[in-house]
């Protein structure tokens, strides 16, 4: 199914979205990822929701990527014996690791992996930051705190520590069992909550054996921080701006994102900027000018994909918010100026004869009248690097593997074609204007740029580029065997 535009769209399942037409619908209206949230569902719910999805996949014949989003450890407070307090400015308010129901002045924080990290002058965030108690002194079962920020605090609101790195798992035993059950689903990536280093994403990519490749939510300032390493060690990216919004400052959100973005971009993997892109479109039929705004600033930046949550999982108005942002998306890239920015923000790395090969792939399509890129890869590496340049023409990523087809969906301007496996190039080129054409990228008198690797079959071999033109006689009188 062609989309009129490069950046991809991921969208959330959930009670609004659960069933056959909805989630067809879904696709049809610009949905190319579909996002499991393992936070919410019981198995045999995900179960469902993942079989609806390849059965769309199959009678659209059309490439569905499928991302399980793990929970991670969830800090939260005890309860309270009358369900809730109200904190001002200035109270003192301990948490320990008593369980007996709070009060007033204290409350259980059943996580004695904070208390052994805290320091004094530490914060402590309570239900999305909206009370914030700073650490006056601490011990290994207690930190005795200042309110900073008051309001009402209630039975298990949530806990965030943004000045310290815990020592806490990314994976939680619940993220464990999850990623197994949707491993041996068949999901395409796994997206990791919670990462604050690398390490945290070595321990999923041991689990996870191949089966799916590893997304790496960044939420946490320990994880800006640890960027680099972390985009190393992984496959993908997602800035999870409202997470890192209760954490950081707000005002420091924005250069964040474009900061990783640029770095994914560079690197060659998957960004997907996420959370709160249409948020009042969970009740409204229509977005706010400011979230249209948002939407457009992240196509702008050249990301990969953009992100619904709640909007598409939980709102009244799942389909009509995958079309605004399919609307904007195509808005945005016909507009010149986005031209000149991924231009002037493209950024070259590496020095392999497969890097040559698509830097050339671009310059000639962009020079010449092309029409397509068509990209013969296995792994997913060849297109993934074609993505990186940003080329002004349409990328036909070209594939016998029906996984490394699925995980291309959520890449910049891939458009997936499965093709049998092929041992001549003559034959590659064939199927690469047969695709051409058939999915309306070009017709019979245009040419297309086709990358490949000889011999095929063969993951990292990409060494050969050819002009070709889409009409198969010539081809065929042409072209050597």
């Amino acid at each position: 199914m062609r989309r009129l535009r490069n950046v991809k769209i991921v969208a959330t399942l959930g009670p609004a979205s659960n069933d056959y037409d909805t989630i067809r619908a879904l696709h049809e209206a610009g949905a190319d990822v579909f996002r499991l949230n393992m936070s919410h569902g019981s198995h045999d719910e995900i179960r469902e929701r993942h079989r609806i999805i390849r059965q769309v996949e199959k009678d659209l014949d059309s490439p569905i990527a499928i991302l399980a989003d793990l929970q991670g450890p969830k800090l939260r407070v005890g309860v309270f014996a009358n369900d809730s307090e109200d904190l001002s400015e200035g109270d003192r308010f301990r948490l320990d690791l008593d369980e007996t129901p709070g009060d007033a002045e204290r409350v259980c924080l059943p996580h004695p992996e904070i208390f052994q990290a805290l320091e004094p002058g530490s914060h402590l965030l309570v239900n999305d930051g909206k009370i914030r108690l700073i650490v006056e002194s601490c011990g290994a079962e207690f930190a005795d705190c200042r309110v900073e920020i008051g309001g009402t605090i209630s039975n298990r609101k949530g806990v965030n520590v943004p000045d310290v790195v815990l020592p806490l798992a990314a994976l939680s035993e619940k993220d464990r069992g999850d990623l197994e059950f949707v491993c041996q689903l068949g999901v395409d990536w796994l997206a990791l909550s919670f990462v604050q280093r690398a390490k945290d994403v070595f321990e999923a990519r041991s689990l996870a054996d191949g089966r799916a490749a590893i997304l790496s939510k960044i939420e946490k300032p320990a994880a800006v921080e640890a960027f680099d390493d972390i985009l190393d060690a992984s496959d993908g990216i997602m800035v999870a701006r409202g997470d890192l919004g209760v954490e950081l400052p707000v005002s420091a959100v924005p250069p964040i994102q474009k900061r990783l973005v640029r770095k994914c971009r560079t690197a060659a993997k998957p960004v997907i900027v996420a959370t709160q892109m249409l948020e009042s479109m969970i009740e409204s039929p229509m977005p706010t000018r400011a979230e249209v705004s948002d939407v457009a600033t992240a196509i702008y930046e050249g990301t990969d994909a953009i992100m619904l949550s709640a909007e598409s999982a939980a709102g009244s108005y799942p389909i009509e918010a995958v079309q605004t942002m399919n609307k904007v998306a195509i808005e945005v890239e016909a507009d010149p100026t986005y031209v000149e920015i991924i231009a002037a923000s493209r950024t070259t790395k590496g020095t392999t004869v497969a890097d040559g090969i698509v830097a050339a792939a671009r310059e000639i399509a962009e020079k010449t009248e092309i029409k397509a890129i068509c990209c013969f890869t296995q792994s997913g590496t060849t297109a993934l690097l074609t993505a990186r340049e940003r080329p002004g023409v349409p990328i036909i990523a070209m594939t016998s593997l029906r996984g490394t087809a699925r995980r291309l969906c959520l890449t910049w301007g891939c458009h997936c074609v499965m093709t049998p496996e092929l041992e001549r190039f003559k034959s590659a080129v064939v199927n690469a204007a047969r695709a051409a054409r058939s999915g309306g990228f070009a017709s019979q008198t245009d040419l297309i740029v086709v990358t490949a690797g000889v011999p095929f079959n063969v993951p990292g071999s990409t060494n050969i580029l050819r002009v070709a033109p889409c009409d198969e006689r010539l081809i065929y009188s042409t072209d050597p065997e």
